[in-house]
């Protein structure tokens, strides 16, 4: 699978997911740092990436009539760069299964 992690979250989130045996990008390596979220929303649909973000304006975007975007929403409250991590790794497994089988949008709380 094939990951873009936005701005809010940390590059080390991106690192931690090309661990895990997947391509996995962060905005700011892309370049993207600056852009709006219709240019980051565009550049993971068009490259088959699932967009890793806490932005809510991606949940109503890859909500709409037409929509291909894969997003896995990140709704836990700010926290330190180990905590977040920590929760993605006993996470990781039930987010991985559900894009597997056809989930477009999965919440991480």
């Amino acid at each position: 699978m094939k990951f873009l992690v936005d701005n809010q979250l940390p590059a080390a989130l991106a690192r931690y997911i090309a661990t895990q045996g997947h391509d996995c990008d962060h905005v700011l390596e892309m370049g993207l740092g600056q852009s709006s979220d219709a240019e980051i929303y565009r550049h993971a649909e068009q490259n088959g990436a699932t967009l890793i973000s806490k932005d809510e304006d991606f949940f109503f975007l890859a909500t709409r009539p037409g929509a291909r975007l894969s997003l896995v929403w990140v709704r836990i409250r700010n926290c330190r760069k180990a905590s977040l991590l920590q929760a993605f790794e006993r996470a990781w497994p039930g987010i991985v299964e559900a894009l597997s089988t056809g989930e477009r949008i999965v919440e991480i709380r």
